[in-house]
């Protein structure tokens, strides 16, 4: 199943490229997902729950990058996992590609997911709609984190320049 999600963010592209490739500061922007081991600077252990419906879902595995070219500031990541009950299993793979924008930088994720088992049969009709929410959530988040770095790192409105009184 191939899905295709885009979102935009007001920051510069490679500020935003080096945020996306810091698996520590995105994960924790990706909704339901948890970060439980970094194997080295290219593969990682994880968890992920999902809410297909009714049905609630964790999966247990890995992720890594397949592919990376920092000039086109596009990268691939494959990842897979199976589902802690038993009942299922997932794989994807995950191209992200930025690109300048006029507004900041826009971001495009095209997911090719294939799933197994009860993942397989809730997610009928359902898969795209969940990954555009969870993509919204996400660039929120990333939006909400790149302006928070931005005001820290801005130095203070000239500081002690209005406070001090002239001496006369």
């Amino acid at each position: 199943m191939l899905l295709e999600n885009s979102f935009e963010v007001p920051a510069g592209i490679e500020r935003t490229w080096d945020y996306l490739l810091d698996v520590e500061r995105v994960v924790p922007c990706m909704p339901g997902a948890e970060l439980t081991e970094t194997v080295d600077e290219t593969h990682w252990k994880g968890k992920v729950t999902i809410k297909l419906g009714p049905v609630k879902m964790s999966f247990k595995g890995k992720v890594e990058i397949a592919e990376r070219d920092d000039e086109a500031h596009r990268v691939v990541l494959k990842g897979s996992g199976m589902e802690q009950r038993g009942k299922g299993a997932a794989s994807a793979t995950i191209t992200t590609t930025a690109e300048e924008s006029t507004s900041g930088t826009r971001i495009v994720v095209v997911q090719d997911l294939k799933v197994q088992g009860q993942a397989a049969q809730m997610s009928r009709g359902m898969m795209q709609d969940v990954t555009a929410k969870l993509t919204k959530q996400f660039a929120d988040c990333l939006e909400a984190n790149l302006q928070a770095e931005e005001q820290e790192a801005a130095p203070p409105a000239a500081a002690g320049t209005a406070a001090t009184p002239e001496a006369a």
